[in-house]
């Protein structure tokens, strides 16, 4: 069985302004292709597109294949639960909006400082061990997106769980702001189970500079994201790959069987890291969890893309620009931000969002 996993997170849509409209043509093509060629494995939560996410579990995998036939993990917030009683009432909501009776995989969602406290105050731990002694759930973990110092904490307190998902790619895999490799090492320390999520950063790994793109393809004789599936699918330790896909050409290029990554290998994706570091203004992966709270509705991804593309071809800046306008007039504006920080406390990525806002406001002039 392949170790991709299908994640739920970016799915194609019928118009990008509404992530409810779902295009179940394109994702019932992808869902088919991905079972057929020996997918099993696929991932959602509670907060995914509003909740349009697991609704697509249901009508395009759970409504349409035998439950035997694929692994589902869905995941509880845990910065929204207050209590058991909270827990119990997001699950049974899960269950329904995804059309079956339990869980293959279930976790706590978006580990950090701040919600792990409110996870052990509000019983989150112990919900899953009641989850796992009903029936209800086969396997238990978190996802996480903080230090290897809180990572161990966690573990330390709680060997009950089984798997931990945590970013990594080789971009983020000697980061001083991700500290990849030191939460996979806490991770293998504590003998768990580990299912990657954004090997190819949002799609940044995917898309390189040319400079990057050309050692890639000549030191490791592959696509740039299949590369990047590569490296983290050879680490000893990892279960499960997540990866979003969008269109057939993507997926199988993902899927493909494909071995480990030599040492020279490796190091031609290192030699590339350096350079795509140098051509990212920002580092964002495209997630949305920015914008979920945001007063204004800023879509801020798609501004931070668009300022990423200016950094990389200014002399593309007449094309640009005409992009950067047509957003504005549909959404509010960089310089319309509040700042009141919401969206930077729910970033994975920890970037300065107010103060790039501004910095994208300058650079285009309003």
């Amino acid at each position: 069985m392949t170790k991709l996993g299908f994640g739920f997170l970016r799915l194609p849509l019928l118009d990008k302004k509404d992530e409810h409209s779902v295009d179940y043509a394109v994702l019932n093509s992808l869902t088919d292709l991905f079972i057929e060629k020996g997918g099993r494995y696929f991932d959602t939560a509670f907060t995914y597109l509003g909740g349009a996410s697991e609704e697509a579990i249901r009508l395009s995998l759970a409504e349409r294949y035998p439950r035997d036939s694929f692994i589902l993990a869905d995941k509880l917030p845990s910065w929204v639960i207050k209590n058991k009683e909270d827990c119990r009432k997001i699950f049974e909501k899960q269950l329904s909006r995804c059309g079956v009776d339990f869980f293959d995989v279930y976790m706590l969602h978006w580990l950090n400082e701040v919600n792990y406290i409110n996870a052990e105050i509000s019983g989150g731990f112990e919900f899953l061990e009641e989850l796992r002694s009903e029936g209800k759930t086969l396997k238990t973990g978190f996802s996480f997106h903080d230090g290897p110092e809180l990572l161990d904490k966690i573990l330390s307190k709680h060997p009950e769980i089984d798997y931990v998902q945590l970013q990594i790619n080789y971009l983020d895999w000697k980061s001083p702001a991700f500290r990849a490799k030191e939460c996979y090492e806490v991770a293998l320390k504590h003998g768990k189970e580990i299912i990657v999520m954004e090997p190819v950063k949002g799609g940044t790994l995917a898309n390189l500079p040319p400079e990057a793109e050309k050692i890639v393809l000549e030191g490791c004789s592959s696509s740039p994201a299949s590369a990047a599936i590569r490296f983290v699918e050879g680490l000893p330790g990892v279960k499960y790959v997540l990866s979003g896909m969008n269109g057939e050409r993507q997926l199988s290029d993902n899927i493909e069987k494909r071995p480990p990554l030599s040492e020279k290998e490796i190091s031609a994706l290192f030699e590339a890291a350096e350079i795509i570091r140098s051509k990212t203004a920002v580092p964002c992966t495209g997630c949305s969890y920015c914008t979920g709270n945001c007063p204004l509705q800023i879509p801020i991804p798609r501004y931070f893309e668009i300022y990423n593309e200016y950094c990389r071809n200014p002399e593309d800046d007449w094309k640009i620009e005409h992009a950067y306008s047509a957003l504005t007039r549909n959404f509010s504006r960089p310089s319309d931000c509040l700042r009141c920080r919401i969206c930077e406390q729910n970033c994975p990525q920890k970037i300065n969002i107010v103060e790039i806002l501004q910095k994208v406001s300058r650079t285009f002039g309003f």
